[in-house]
């Protein structure tokens, strides 16, 4: 279990995201869509989220794949331009930021590691030159023999030889080449990770070492998380806050404690029901009804009354926002909200 981090009220969030929005044009070109007589047709990949970071927090972004949880990942490292919205590390809105080198000195405060680790590094380039690159990049260090010091350091921290450094990426195993990813990530002495599916793609045994190597990390450096993942018992293990998306939006936002012992949304207890049942107790498991709605094409209303089991007339023409509760927690829920008021449909 992670050993959680305690907001601390007084304290301004590291990273503040607000009516964040990313629509996607998917439209077929315009002669072809005046031929054919067809609309332009619209993505919305992220619908207007909010959530706040506090420093040395891992705060988790879960759901089902297509929900937008790497759109958000891509979004806070500027991968991708917000369509609207505002994201504000240490209270400077990113956007705002016009000088050249002002930007410079927020982007080395951030790194990411993505889910592909053979896919994100250069196989034309040793590792060494992998590790390094954010140090010349940014002008960290000069000098060549303090660079591979620096270099054979950051090696050794993620649990590899400095020798390794010779080698190219082809020559490592998947999760010696997640290692390599992380130290690139620590290369640039960041404050605030983006951690996107960094486990998906490695073996269970392998995912528990990177997992466990990750959280010695942030305890050591006192690292800010944003953590992407699909897998729930991944999750528990890694985050102190847990945001529940479903096709561009927040519908829970909660301490992973919450969300685990006593989910508030529809959709975040069907989710639940997914997690194996590995010490086989015998309950029941229901997995999540239908498909996830086309995004270009969302439902009126709550986007999870197609699916949801408390649906009510409401829920198909009324959008409930995301209200937070006595407790902290937020919920976008009709039902949640109106509690013991609601009935739904049978």
């Amino acid at each position: 279990m992670a050993d959680r981090v305690q907001p601390n009220i007084q304290t301004p969030p590291l990273l503040r995201v607000s009516d964040l929005k990313r629509y996607f044009d998917v439209s077929k070109p315009l002669l072809n869509r005046l031929l054919e007589g067809k609309p332009r047709m619209i993505l919305k990949a992220v619908s207007g989220i909010d959530f706040e970071i506090i420093k040395g927090q891992t705060f988790a972004l879960v759901g089902e794949s297509g929900c937008g949880k790497s759109t958000v990942a891509n979004l806070v490292v500027g991968l991708h331009s917000p369509t609207s919205g505002k994201i504000e590390f240490e209270g400077v809105d990113m956007a705002a930021v016009t000088n050249r080198t002002q930007m410079e000195q927020l982007r080395r405060r951030m790194a990411m590691i993505f889910q592909d680790p053979y896919a994100s590094l250069n196989p034309r380039w040793r590792v060494s030159a992998i590790v390094s690159e954010p140090i010349r990049a940014f002008g960290l260090l000069r000098g060549a023999r303090t660079i591979s010091q620096r270099t054979a350091e950051l090696l050794t921290q993620v649990g590899l030889s400095p020798a390794d450094g010779e080698k190219y990426p082809h020559e490592f195993s998947g999760g010696q080449r997640q290692r390599i990813s992380i130290a690139r990530a620590l290369a640039s002495q960041p404050e605030f990770i983006v951690c996107d599916e960094p486990t998906s793609a490695l073996d269970v045994s392998v995912q528990a070492q990177i997992l466990n190597l990750m959280k010695r990390l942030q305890n050591k450096f006192d690292l800010t998380y944003l953590f992407i993942s699909h897998d729930l018992a991944v999750v528990r293990h890694m985050a102190d806050k847990v945001g529940v998306m479903y096709l561009g939006r927040l519908c829970e936002v909660a301490p992973v404690d919450n969300i685990f012992d006593n989910p508030l949304h529809p959709y975040t207890q069907l989710l639940l029901e997914t997690i194996p049942d590995v010490e086989m107790t015998g309950g029941k498991k229901a997995p999540v009804a239908g498909e996830i709605p086309n995004p270009i094409d969302p439902p009126s209303g709550c986007p999870f009354h197609p699916r949801c089991p408390l649906m009510a007339a409401a829920c198909r023409t009324i959008r409930p926002q995301l209200v937070t509760l006595d407790n902290g927690v937020q919920v976008a829920c009709h039902a949640v909200i109106q509690g013991k008021n609601w009935r739904p449909e049978t």
